[in-house]
């Protein structure tokens, strides 16, 4: 089952690009229950008016909307959120792998992302490298973190 930790068949996972107009609805109902439901952010933090301008990346199990996450104009990813049943099962993962090719066919050197605290190593296990650092971002402690991709070491 979804959510105990171990990973699922990939063949039931499938992710979707496209931008906001395409994914925003399921995409905002993803991040309400994740970021304001659940972390509290404020409302006005998470709607941020950035939206429109990225690619938007949802990920669905069995059919079901399960993750999403966003990759803005200048390469950062954000907003990355899995349902509570679903985390632990490889959903995250493989979203992050979607924003990150998308990033490199659009031409980016490189990825970045402000990390909470909890994620780090979620994003150290996909090559991400932490710099800086602790800052709080809607009253989450947070670290920020780069991936490139002229690097070998770090892929």
């Amino acid at each position: 089952m979804p959510g105990d930790g171990l990973p699922i068949d990939p063949g039931l996972v499938a992710v979707q690009e496209g931008d906001w107009s395409q994914l925003g609805d399921i995409a905002s109902d993803i991040r309400r229950v994740v970021f304001i439901d659940e972390q509290q952010v404020p409302k006005d933090e998470e709607w941020d008016g950035q939206d429109p301008a990225c690619r938007h990346f949802l990920a669905y199990l069995n059919g079901q909307p399960v993750g999403t996450a966003r990759l803005l104009p200048d390469g950062h990813i954000g907003r990355v959120a899995v349902l509570a049943d679903a985390r632990g099962s490889g959903i995250g993962g493989r979203l992050m792998e979607a924003a990150i090719t998308a990033a490199q066919r659009l031409g980016h050197r490189q990825v970045a992302l402000s990390s909470q605290l909890h994620a780090l190593a979620f994003y150290e296990r996909l090559g991400f490298v932490a710099h800086g650092d602790t800052f709080m971002d809607a009253g989450i402690p947070h670290r920020e973190m780069t991936l490139s991709f002229d690097d070998p070491v770090s892929r």
